[in-house]
């Protein structure tokens, strides 16, 4: 097994693999998640959308199940990446614009406008700045690093700069026809507020995560084994 700089707690330069409780939670969210996946396929608004929307939790789930024994996730992490991923999967079904929850948030506060995207990309920036903390943690010298929660908030800018970009050639590319993935809903701002709020999301979440985030890793770390 390859080496990796360890977690806060572990023994210096390995990384185990979990007991059995700690791969328990994982699997557990990994299933859940497959599930919602496949039944928001069916009944979904707009197909085209749906794939859009949901990719990165057909990527990323496999990819997270390929390398869980190489690599395995903190139990923070996990839970983070489940949920986000259910927001991706809860915005695909319906597309952003239209999310019931959004709407009940939208007329109980006089909104003009649903505001589960502004949501997603809170989330955009929420869990991939506790991801790119623990990489950075666990595969760089940063750990313990000032310059460790800049570095994972510009990650989360650079992302969401990209997603960005990626909707815009979306727009070139589908016109009209994109305009349920782009859910800007007539907001000329639209671009600018995502990642606004990506940045509020990054930073919230290393403001408030960071201890928890290490002491899961300590957990990571206390279960593994030379």
């Amino acid at each position: 097994m390859p080496s990796f700089p360890a977690p806060v707690g572990s023994p210096a330069g390995t990384l185990s693999l979990p007991g059995r409780g700690g791969r328990r939670l994982p699997a557990v969210l990994a299933a859940l998640v497959a599930v919602a996946l496949v039944a928001s396929a069916f009944g979904a608004k707009d197909p085209t959308t749906w794939v859009l929307e949901t990719v990165w939790v057909m990527v990323g789930l496999p990819l997270a199940i390929l390398l869980r024994h190489r690599f395995p996730l903190s139990g923070l992490l996990c839970g983070l990446l489940a949920a986000h991923a259910v927001v991706l999967i809860v915005g695909g079904h319906y597309t952003y614009a239209e999310v019931p929850a959004g709407d009940w948030v939208r007329d109980g506060l006089g909104l003009e406008r649903n505001p589960y995207d502004r949501f997603g990309h809170l989330m955009q920036g929420f869990v991939p700045a506790i991801l790119v903390r623990e990489l950075l943690v666990r595969t760089s010298p940063l750990r313990g690093s000032r310059w460790l929660a800049p570095l994972a908030v510009c990650a989360c800018l650079a992302f969401s700069a990209g997603f960005e970009m990626l909707e815009w050639l979306a727009a070139v590319i589908g016109g009209q026809a994109a305009d349920a993935f782009l859910g800007t809903q007539g907001d000329v701002w639209d671009t600018q507020w995502d990642m606004f709020c990506a940045l509020i999301g990054a930073t919230a979440a290393l403001l408030l995560l960071t201890r928890p985030h290490d002491r899961s890793l300590t957990r990571l770390g206390a279960t593994t084994k030379d």
